[in-house]
């Protein structure tokens, strides 16, 4: 790893579809460092572990879902400050009003586009950093 790709922000990105993890790591992984969970009890492990500088989470997971992890996070002293991104197929606007009320610093909805999601991304890191 270069100095730096060392010095890039971290980011956990928690799915539980393989391919939603490839895509959206191949969207990332030229600007930050990248852990993967595919379900809400492995990313409060990664979190709370090592805490990301940014976590991108889906919703709709078996187990706990994103909800249950957000409020877990945002309830734990050791990752309450970690932003979160929801990222789900969820479009509704009470979806939307309750992840944010939950704590989330943005949401988007799937499909994502691209540069939008990379946009958001450095967003937050620098809004929340």
């Amino acid at each position: 790893m270069t100095d730096t790709a060392a010095l890039a922000p971290t980011v956990l990105v928690v799915d539980d579809t393989p391919d939603n993890l490839k895509i959206i790591s191949g969207l990332l992984k030229d600007r930050y460092r990248l852990k993967v969970a595919n379900n809400g009890a492995k990313a409060l492990e990664i979190a709370a572990g090592a805490a990301p500088d940014l976590i991108l989470l889906d919703i709709m997971m078996p187990g706990l879902d994103g909800y249950a992890v957000c409020e877990r996070l945002k309830g734990d002293p050791r990752t309450k400050a970690i932003p979160v991104v929801f990222m789900t197929g969820r479009t509704e606007a009470g979806d939307r009003d309750r992840g944010l009320r939950l704590g989330a610093a943005d949401y988007l909805t799937k499909p994502v586009d691209p540069t939008v999601l990379r946009e958001r991304v450095a967003a937050v890191l620098r809004r929340e950093g």
